[in-house]
Parts: C-alpha cells; sequence; structure tokens
C-alpha cells in the first residue's frame, strides 16, 4: 500500500485510545517519564538545598547540581534539562562546580526543555533543544525545536512539516543546514499478526530531513515501511495504538548513512538516506552480527558513532520489561564486514543504578565518555580507560533526558544583575546569566548616580558573587571584567536600602 493510501488516525483518536502510552511513559516503556515512580529504580538521596536562591535574579528556580571530581575532567560546561521536581524547567548550564552558569527557565503548564546541547549552524556555535509538552496521561509529546546563537538569542524555531508535532527524543543539524528529527505519527493498522485487532492502530517513526532555512522536506522515511511490527519486543494492548519501535536517537554516519536507534525492537539500524532500505540491524530479533559476550543491549538510547569507528551507547536494560538490574554505557567494537560487535568497554554507575528511561552517551576528547542517567539524576565522567574521575547528581525529585559536556563561549544581550543589601554593611550581589568570560566584578558607588566611583573588586565566585563593601553609599553599579580587565559589560545602577532609624 502506498503512503498516500494508507489511512491516517487523527490525534484526537490517538488519544482518545492512548493511556497505554501514559503507562509507558509513566513507567519507563515510552522512553521519556515525569516521574521516579518506576518501582525497578534505585533511590536517590537529594542534595540539599534542592534550589538556588539568588538575590539579584529571584525569578530564577534554578535546582542545585552536585560534583564532585576525582580525577582528572575534560574542560567544558555541563548541559543539563531538569524537567521535573520542584524548581524550574529548561536548559542549564553548570560548571565543574555544579554552579550555574545559565538557565532560561521554560513557562507555561507542563512545559518542559529537554535535550539541550551545542550543535552547528552555518558554521557558527549553537545550543539546540526541544521545548513544549508531554500529556502526563498520554504520554504523547507536542512540541518544537529552539535554536539560540551565542547571545542566547532565539534563531529559530523548528516544527515538523507533517500532520503531528516534532517529537522529543532527538535533532541534529547537519553541515549542509538541514535539521533531521523523528515525528510520532499514528496511522490505521492490521495488528491481528502480533494479537491486537484488525482494527487497530499504530504510532509509526517518521524521520524528516528538513532544509532550515527554507522548511523544504529532503527526506521523509517511515518506519513501517522498513521495519516490521514483529520485531517489536513490545506487545499491543487492547485499543491503544502501539508504539512498536520508538525511535529514540538518530545520527548521521561516516558514509552520510543514518544510525537509528529504536528503544522497542532492542535494535540500531543502518539506513540508506537515499533509498531508505536498511543495510543492517544491530541487535534485536533479527540482528546482522554476531554480537559477544557481554555485549547485548535491552531498550537502549542515544547510539552514535565514536571518533574510532566503534558504536557508543546507553544501555538502560530496562523498560516494559527489566533484563538486569542495572543500565550501563556502552562501547561496542562493530566489524561491518564480518559482522561481529563486541565489547569494548561497559560503564557502570558505582551505584548499579537501573534507568529504565531516557540516557546518554557522549565521546568526550581524549576518548572520555559522559554518561547521563535519565530517569536516574546523575550524570558520570569517565577517563579513556573507563576510571570514573567526576559524578553529580540533581535533586532526587528531578531528572534530565539526557546530559552532555562541552565548550561554550556565551555573551548575553542583556545587562549584568546587581542588587545592594545592607545588613549593617553595605553588600553588592552581581551575576549574569549565561556570561562565560567574567573572571571578576568591579564595583562603583556614590551619593549620586551620575558620579560613581571604584568601591572595591572581586573575583566571581559563581553564578552569583557577593561584594561587602566599606562606606554608605546611595548608589552603587557594577562591571563584569574578563581576565584582562576589559569591561564585558556593566549593569543598572540600583539603589542601596537606607540604613535603619
Amino acid at each position: 500500500m502506498s503512503d498516500n493510501a494508507r489511512p491516517r488516525v487523527s490525534r484526537r483518536r490517538l488519544l482518545a485510545g492512548g493511556a497505554g502510552l501514559a503507562v509507558a511513559a509513566a513507567t519507563g516503556g515510552g522512553g521519556y517519564a515525569l516521574g521516579r515512580g518506576h518501582g525497578r529504580a534505585a533511590p536517590v538521596e537529594a542534595p540539599a538545598p534542592a534550589l538556588h536562591q539568588f538575590v539579584t535574579r529571584p525569578d530564577l528556580a534554578v535546582p542545585v547540581v552536585d560534583v564532585t571530581a576525582t580525577g582528572p575532567t575534560a574542560p567544558g560546561l555541563v548541559f543539563l534539562t531538569p524537567a521535573a521536581g520542584a524548581g524550574g524547567r529548561g536548559p542549564l548550564l553548570v560548571d565543574g562546580a555544579g554552579q550555574p552558569v545559565w538557565f532560561r527557565q521554560v513557562t507555561g503548564p507542563g512545559v518542559i526543555a529537554i535535550d539541550a546541547r551545542v550543535q552547528r549552524l552555518a558554521g557558527e556555535p549553537v545550543i539546540t533543544w526541544w521545548e513544549g509538552t508531554i500529556d502526563p496521561e498520554y504520554g504523547i509529546g507536542a512540541g518544537e525545536f529552539v535554536i539560540v546563537d551565542r547571545s542566547y538569542q532565539e534563531i529559530r524555531r523548528l516544527r515538523a512539516p507533517g500532520p503531528v508535532p516534532a517529537d522529543q527524543h532527538d535533532l541534529i543539524l547537519t553541515p549542509q543546514d538541514t535539521a533531521i528529527f523523528f515525528a510520532y505519527e499514528p496511522v490505521a493498522a492490521d495488528l491481528s499478526a502480533m494479537g491486537g485487532p484488525a482494527d487497530g492502530a499504530l504510532v509509526d517513526g517518521v524521520l524528516y530531513e528538513v532544509d532550515i532555512a527554507t522548511g523544504r522536506v529532503v527526506l521523509r522515511w517511515l518506519a513501517r515501511d522498513h521495519i516490521a511490527l514483529s520485531e517489536s519486543y513490545a506487545e499491543p494492548s487492547g485499543r491503544i495504538p502501539y508504539d512498536y519501535l520508538h525511535a529514540n536517537s538518530v545520527e548521521v554516519d561516516r558514509d552520510g548513512s543514518l544510525l537509528v536507534s529504536a528503544r522497542h525492537t532492542w535494535a540500531i539500524y543502518k539506513i540508506d538516506r537515499a533509498s531508505g532500505a536498511v543495510r543492517w540491524r544491530l541487535g534485536g530479533k533479527k540482528s546482522d552480527f554476531a554480537i559477544g559476550p557481554d555485549a547485548a543491549f535491552a531498550w537502549q538510547h542515544d547510539a552514535r558513532r565514536r571518533s574510532d569507528g566503534t558504536i557508543g551507547l546507553f544501555d538502560n536494560e530496562a523498560g516494559i520489561t527489566a533484563r538486569a538490574s542495572a543500565s550501563r554505557g556502552l562501547i561496542l567494537a562493530v566489524d561491518e564486514t564480518r559482522r561481529t560487535a563486541r565489547l569494548v568497554r561497559g560503564l557502570a554507575h558505582p551505584d548499579s543504578l537501573l534507568a529504565p528511561s531516557q540516557g546518554s552517551l557522549q565521546e568526550l576528547p581524549r576518548r572520555g565518555s559522559l554518561v547521563g542517567w535519565g530517569q536516574q539524576p546523575r550524570f558520570t565522567e569517565y577517563a579513556a580507560d573507563g576510571t570514573l574521575v567526576a559524578a553529580g547528581a540533581l535533586p532526587a525529585d528531578n531528572g534530565s533526558y539526557r546530559a552532555y559536556k562541552f565548550e561554550w563561549s556565551g555573551t548575553p544581550t542583556d545587562h549584568p544583575a546587581v542588587t545592594a543589601v545592607r545588613e549593617g554593611r553595605v553588600t553588592v550581589h552581581a551575576s549574569w546569566n549565561g556570561a562565560t568570560a567574567v573572571t571578576r566584578w568591579r564595583v562603583r558607588a556614590g551619593a549620586q548616580p551620575d558620579k560613581l566611583t571604584l568601591a572595591t573588586t572581586a573575583d566571581r565566585t559563581g553564578f552569583e558573587t557577593a561584594v561587602p563593601i566599606n562606606g554608605s553609599p546611595t548608589f552603587v553599579a557594577v562591571d563584569a571584567l574578563d581576565r584582562t580587565g576589559a569591561v564585558l559589560g556593566t549593569s543598572p545602577v540600583t539603589t542601596v536600602p537606607s540604613p535603619p532609624v
């Protein structure tokens, strides 16, 4: 049957029958969960306090991130997207000590942001993420991708060109300035061969490649044309639309083909970008590879080609079912000629965490790795030999779909924030959300707003720096300085509270 002849299922019908997708999302089967409700996941103690409180930015509710380094770590900032629990939701960048560098709080009922990372557009570094809502009852996401430049200004919002919104699982920007991502499209389907209804519905994984500037569709690939329902480890359930594939990552391989990870088939697919044909399957029921001891994976996420030709992925080992008691980062040597795959390294968490949903494995410089533990609010960094060199945690009621580490230089277009507090003596608080080059703060003070003189300078000590000053000025302002002493930005002049009578 041609694509045009296939009957589609309306989003309304999908939602009307989609309670099982909600169950899958809440328990990890759907690959994204908003809570910690899965009974097989080990509990994690919450750091205290759970939220930062900033004098200069009371509008930001930033989750506290604890980071402990035990060895040399890769340069860069950690990119997270806290999306649950108390506090704000949105892209969060923290430094090696866990101090916030930039946080953009998303707003709106149920709106979350996930998968913030650095990519390149028109040769320039940008930050991308998905933003939207995931229905807590049905587990279906509706959203769009956001692209911002070095000044955190929006360049573009990308929407799916098809009948359903963009799926949250992945976005790849290519050197040709195209964007590759998924949409979950509901379609009518005969599920009788799988034990479901003949007049049922399934959720197809539709892969789009679009020109970012024009929106022109370069590629539209339908999983149902190439991947059989019988490959799935998920089963139909009554009238619930059948999420048989659950594609959750895509990667442009070295030869230009696509690597796609499908959670519900336990397989990674190499797809010819021109014909759409599946060149090979790694894992799952129809694997084209002989997989060595300890190299098999299940319910996986985030399959990526590494610089040495190996393939890395996050091996959840749990989802709709649990196959093991702990998840792991997994690096495989894949011989595409001999069709063999063997274990190079498994990266375990020292607490043997099981993450029934989400998760990531990123290659770092010098072949190190950063593992994001998904539903478990943790991330860990490893040296090339697998030695643990850093561990981080969000509050226990939170989580981050993926975790990354990138070198990033940001210069906001707004001004530094300043607040003066008088508690016996005057203390000036300074911050600048997203400014990465600030090393010191210069405080100017005086009795008239247009005649401020140098009061003191102080090293930046985190997102917000508190600087005590002498005297009893009426007005203060701060200058953000780089390591050479050059002024990067100046705050507005603010009034110092009057002393108590």
